[in-house]
């Protein structure tokens, strides 16, 4: 199985690890989310989907080092059911009435405009760029704060007490996820010119 190095990690091109089959439950999850919260309103299940999802995000990353299972196919997974539950979660409680719906409208705002980039990564051989710090730290944020919003949706002091904290994270990882989305744009805008400066100038007479 042909692999690449990539700063002492192994990366391998297999489809079928522990790690990718822990992912791929975790996007079945997202479906289940939405129906749980928007159908039934089964908010107790809709925590516990988003708890394991939670546990789940750390195990498959954690085994993938720990197994040496790290794979093309799971640094793929992983962002994209990231960004399916935040999308989902913030849907969801739009929909509810628990957020705004500007919230639900600024999050995938922000992945459309770097989808938008692509094109330009690709001009220059990439696919992607590395996973910034900032942006784990945004959706860590967001992944904390749409629990304690939906545990908010209700009366007595714990309840509100989970708004606050909810919104608290919220207005952070909404701030750290568009800053994050700038600064890949800046990267994007660097490497395109640094390799323009670096292209041989032709003599056209």
């Amino acid at each position: 199985m042909p692999v690449e190095k990539q700063d002492d990690t192994v990366v391998s091109h297999r489809v079928l690890t522990i790690p990718n089959v822990i992912s791929i439950i975790r996007l079945a999850g997202v479906p289940l989310f939405l129906w749980l919260i928007l159908v039934p309103e089964a908010d107790g299940w809709a925590l516990a989907v988003l708890f394991v999802s939670g546990i789940s995000d750390y195990a498959d990353g954690y085994l993938a080092r720990r197994l040496h299972q790290t794979s093309k196919v799971g640094e793929i997974l992983d962002p994209v059911a990231d960004r399916l539950y935040i999308l989902s979660t913030v849907v969801g409680l739009a929909a509810r009435g628990i957020v705004p719906w500007w919230v639900a409208v600024i999050l995938p705002a922000r992945d459309a405009f770097l989808w938008c980039l692509v094109p330009f990564l690709r001009t220059r051989g990439y696919s992607s760029l590395p996973v910034h710090f900032l942006g784990k730290a945004a959706t860590a944020n967001l992944l904390y704060a749409f629990p304690l919003l939906l545990l908010g949706d209700g009366d007595g002091s714990f309840a509100l007490v989970a708004k606050v904290v909810g919104w608290a994270f919220a207005l952070w990882g909404i701030g750290l996820y568009w800053w994050a989305g700038l600064l890949y744009a800046w990267q994007v805008r660097k490497l395109m010119t640094d390799r323009d400066r670096r292209a041989p100038v032709l003599d056209g007479r």
